[in-house]
């Protein structure tokens, strides 16, 4: 069978795979269109599973939100350029959107949803993305946050957001929910006030300080009070009330909230990537092992 431009136009528009791909399905087929599809979504997904073990650690973190509740999500792609792909960035909206509508479990449960009613699951659709951008894909996490007052904020690296942050408030309004959020993305607090920090973390902080003092020479109470001002400092540092405010650092966001009348009960902080271990390149290096593979 004769293969047309307008075959080939046809089976690109349905699975956004190259034209010389296309065509090649198309003559494998005979010409079959519903058939050409499956072939290209079955060679994505072999792509796909030759790509699982490639590390990736950009990609875009998302924020989706309804009247009521707000999802934060993280999927990874190798590398930014990548995350900067339309279609990437629609595939994450959509992901983002589903996890919101549907509350999964978790990852597994949410990777065997469809992307769009009806459609193929996002596992699927995800092992089609992989096929055609040609990089490893993940989706890596997600929580949804629900509430009357939230807030949420992203940071931009051009159209990607690489840090994500959803604020669950009492008293205050919008703007102050998103400058909190705002600040927690900048200054990363590990907990909201000193009585969520573990114990075990604040006598280990004391351990290390007390060693360091002990160099100085001086009394054991000078040493003690030393000591526990460090530990008030590093309270401080860790803590969200204890920070100052990065929009007024002459004030705190304890007292930022009290003259709202605010209160914070929980954030999620999502940073792209953290976490995962990145594989160090040696400029150097790799240019001399291209060059003696080119011997």
């Amino acid at each position: 069978m004769a293969i047309t431009a307008a075959m080939v136009k046809e089976l690109r528009e349905r699975t956004s795979v190259g034209m010389m791909e296309c065509k090649k399905a198309l003559v494998e087929t005979d010409g079959d269109m519903d058939a050409a599809v499956d072939l290209l979504r079955k060679a994505g997904a072999a792509k796909a599973d030759k790509k699982a073990g490639r590390v990736a650690a950009e990609g875009i973190v998302a924020v989706a939100q309804s009247d009521n509740a707000m999802a934060v999500l993280e999927v990874n792609c190798e590398t930014d350029f990548a995350a900067k792909n339309e279609d990437f960035i629609a595939f994450v909206d959509s992901v983002a959107a589903r996890v919101l509508s549907d509350r999964p479990a978790d990852v597994a449960a949410l990777n065997a949803l469809p992307l769009e009613n009806g459609g193929s699951s996002i596992e699927d659709s995800l092992k089609d993305l992989i096929g055609k951008i040609g990089e490893n894909m993940s989706v890596r996490r997600f929580e949804v946050v629900e509430g009357d007052n939230l807030g949420s904020y992203l940071h931009k690296v051009g159209p990607s957001a690489r840090i994500g942050v959803v604020v669950k408030m009492e008293g205050g309004d919008e703007g102050l929910a998103r400058d909190i959020a705002m600040h927690i993305a900048a200054s990363k607090p590990q907990f909201i006030d000193q009585d969520q920090v573990d114990p075990a973390v604040l006598e280990k902080e004391k351990e290390i300080l007390t060693e360091q003092a002990a160099d100085s020479g001086k009394p054991a109470d000078i040493i003690e009070k030393m000591v526990m001002g460090r530990v008030n400092k590093f309270l401080k540092e860790i803590t969200l009330l204890g920070q100052p405010f990065v929009k007024d650092p002459d004030t705190t966001v304890e007292k930022l909230l009290k003259s709202a009348n605010a209160k914070v009960n929980s954030f999620i902080r999502f940073e792209l990537g953290e976490g995962i271990e990145k594989k160090e390149e040696n400029f150097a290096d790799e240019v001399m092992a291209q060059a003696k593979a080119a011997q």
